[in-house]
């Protein structure tokens, strides 16, 4: 039975309204939620209520327990309910609503979550992924109607959006959003690929304060167990709906000045425009707000001596606007069918990147950085790593040079008491003295 709590587009964002018009947290977001097929049922929510993290894992639990599903997540960077109120079509005009493919999708099989708990921007997604049993694959909206997908398994793509800007009006970039929407689930009716598709922000658009109702604290208050850190999905680039190129690292630190200003990429969504693969050469290039470029270039050849095929991490090119500086990267490499991993990569420190302008103030550092460009096999998920730090550390190279001689001291100890010998004839002082007599 279809889960359908509002049945009309007008009734759902008045609804939305009631919930912004109340005094609630200021750290929640709405959840948009509908399916091809069908949704558990759900109750309405009363008037101010705010959904727990528990509350939305029972009912995940409930619409993903049986069969493979194809999930959607589009994760626009902020959202409120404010945001649907504004530039929805409730008080001005419908036909201007910002919102129109994303509240045609809700006129059935669809779930409205006006206020969730927020409690980071990696909460959905990694409850998703602990459903699903699989990790999020960030995929670029330009590359989906090339994505081939797997019914047999489940899949969960995850599609960033922005919000407004300084240089685009706030109801344009909301309607390119529900654009992209729109062709995202167009493309799955034609491929007659059943899905569930969520719809929500990073982090809350506007904040509601909440009065103190006494300026003095009430009762005790529990520990807390801190939420995870925030873990973004790896950087996916498709060919022809098969995954060609990945990337993943903790922060991608660049640096255009001598004072070490330092800007991490790794926050901010970047396109994939320029990116290419084969099967002796890839490229990924990461296209960054304010002109800032990273690209990876990476290729592939068969060594007789190993009788195995590597893949080399050749040159990385950073761009800010017209300027460029490319760094070598000879010394990162792994086997073909392996991925790379290192916990630090950086062009100044142990650098295995090397600038090959040696003038040049630039400088990154990529933090737990893991990279594969060719042999993509399993889908979403990288193969076996090929880790840059060697099993031999320096710690291990102390404890066995320290072990070797405390050992080397021991068997020479040993050595020399084993070469005591014990004297067959002692002088007996009570006894005769021992006499010898002399001939002239």
């Amino acid at each position: 039975m279809a889960a359908s709590l509002w049945p009309n587009q007008a009734t759902f964002i008045a609804v939305l309204c009631i919930f912004s018009s109340t005094r609630a947290l200021a750290s929640h977001v709405p959840l948009l939620i509908w399916s091809s097929d069908s949704l558990p049922p759900v109750a309405p929510p009363a008037a101010g209520h705010i959904t727990s993290s528990s509350e939305l894992s029972a009912f995940l639990s409930s619409a993903l327990s049986s069969g493979t599903h194809t999930v959607l997540l589009f994760l626009q960077d902020k959202l409120s309910q404010d945001d649907f109120t504004r530039y929805g079509g409730v008080f001005g005009n419908k036909e201007d609503s910002a919102f129109k493919n994303i509240e045609a999708a809700l006129q059935s099989h669809s779930v409205v979550f006006p206020a969730l708990e927020w409690t980071g921007s990696s909460a959905v997604p990694a409850l998703l992924a602990e459903k699903l049993g699989v990790s999020p694959a960030l995929v670029a909206p330009e590359t989906f109607p090339d994505l081939q997908m797997d019914s047999s398994v489940n899949n969960l793509f995850l599609i960033n959006m922005p919000y407004c800007g300084q240089d685009k009006p706030c109801r344009e970039t909301l309607k390119e959003n529900d654009e992209t929407v729109g062709q995202v689930l167009k493309t799955l009716e034609d491929k007659k690929v059943a899905y569930t598709a969520l719809f929500t922000g990073v982090q809350p658009s506007r904040v509601i304060a909440e009065l103190s109702l006494s300026g003095t604290p009430v009762g005790r208050s529990l520990l807390q167990t801190p939420a995870p850190p925030a873990v973004p999905p790896p950087i996916m680039y498709n060919v022809s709906g098969n995954p060609c190129i990945m990337l993943w690292a903790q922060n991608l630190n660049v640096s255009f000045t001598e004072t070490e200003i330092w800007t991490d990429l790794a926050q901010q969504t970047p396109t994939l425009t320029g990116s290419f693969c084969n099967a002796s050469n890839s490229v990924l290039v990461l296209t960054y707000t304010g002109g800032i470029t990273l690209s990876f270039f990476m290729s592939q050849r068969f060594y007789p001596v190993s009788a195995r095929a590597w893949f080399t991490l050749d040159r990385v090119l950073l761009q800010q606007n017209a300027v460029t500086v490319s760094f070598s990267s000879r010394l990162v490499s792994a086997p073909a069918e392996y991925s790379y991993h290192c916990q630090s990569v950086s062009s100044f420190r142990d650098a295995l990147l090397t600038p090959i302008n040696t003038t040049t103030t630039w400088k990154v550092n990529l933090i737990d950085f893991q990279i594969q460009g060719f042999s993509l096999n399993n889908g979403t998920n990288f193969s076996y790593a090929s880790d840059c730090a060697g099993f031999f550390t320096p710690g291990i190279w102390m404890g066995l040079l320290t072990s070797l001689l405390m050992l080397w001291i021991f068997v020479y100890g040993l050595h020399m008491i084993l070469q005591l010998n014990t004297m067959d004839r002692f002088d007996d002082p009570k006894g005769p003295c021992i006499s010898v007599p002399q001939t002239e």
